[in-house]
């Protein structure tokens, strides 16, 4: 008896492990206590502005993030957010907005957190909490229900969706089940479409240690489109040297994908004069001359 019922929960067990794959946690917090909303990927989290806000289950170890101020004197802030760890492993990840040396909000990584999959991190006061994808404040319910089976012999049990059936031997046994359910009630809202050009970059470059973990990101794609839109959405959404988008040029295997992406970073390079550097990537001089026409240098 005792075995059986021991092997029926070890078979729950793996079915709920092989079911919830890991997510991260993003928290941003402003320093100065603006309120803001936060888009990640071109969805709005947040349709009230918060000076503190957690969005769960993010499942990309990438995204491209945008800060828009309550107080549109402000600005806004477009910088790619990183969830994952130095082992590509989600975690909970914390960025906050500050004053730069030059009086403009920036975005700046604040902490990295493991999350232990047993033991996920308590949510804190005074913070609201979204769901990714999601627009309003995550309701989470816990409910646990008893059961007594008063049949002898076999038992058949079929886990809906798993397509699996399980043949447990009980007698007069008392099963509890604890459900605990995360809903929302309604999807968030895409920015509406605009006309604006990207913004120029500020003058603040990509931080060494972001850069890094962006071209790790980049290299561990399988295939060349797949390295060149990340590359392309991490440039969109970050200010480079030069000399950085020559390394990012260099993760390529094509001269025709080397050449696309150059002229793609051209518009967010913080050093202009300097694109000369980008030409030593290439081995064609069609190529070299192509960005030089392209950029004007």
């Amino acid at each position: 008896m005792k075995r059986s019922i021991l092997l029926f929960s070890s078979v729950l067990a793996c079915i709920v492990t092989f079911a919830q794959a890991p997510t991260g946690i993003l928290t941003i917090f402003s320093e100065d206590g603006h309120k803001f909303f936060l888009i990640l990927n071109g969805q709005k989290q947040n349709d009230r502005a918060e000076t503190n806000i957690r969005v769960e289950h993010l499942t990309q170890p990438y995204y491209s993030g945008k800060v828009i101020f309550e107080d549109n004197t402000l600005g806004e802030i477009s910088k790619t957010i990183q969830i994952n760890g130095a082992d590509n492993t989600p975690g909970h990840v914390t960025y906050k907005i500050k004053a730069g040396k030059d009086g403009k909000q920036v975005l700046r990584y604040h902490s990295f957190t493991q999350i232990m999959p047993d033991a996920p991190p308590a949510r804190p006061e005074g913070v609201t909490v979204y769901n990714s994808g999601v627009s309003t404040p995550v309701e989470t319910t816990t409910s646990v229900t008893q059961t007594t089976i008063q049949t002898n012999g076999n038992t058949n049990v079929n886990v809906s969706g798993m397509g699996m059936n399980v043949n447990v031997p009980v007698n007069g046994t008392v099963v509890q089940t604890t459900t605990t359910t995360t809903t929302s009630s309604s999807t968030s809202s895409a920015l509406p479409p605009t006309t604006k050009n990207d913004p120029a970059c500020d003058g603040y470059p990509m931080a060494p240690g972001d850069f890094e973990s962006a071209k790790s990101t980049i290299a561990q794609a399988s295939f060349e489109d797949s390295k060149l839109s990340t590359a392309k959405e991490i440039a969109g959404a970050n200010c480079l040297y030069a000399g950085q988008i020559a390394e990012l040029c260099r993760l390529f295997g094509f001269e025709s994908t080397k050449l696309t992406f150059a002229k793609h970073a051209y518009r967010r390079c913080i050093d202009p004069q300097n694109y000369f550097k980008v030409n030593n990537v290439f081995d064609f001089d069609s190529s070299k001359s192509e960005l030089s026409k392209f950029t004007g240098h």
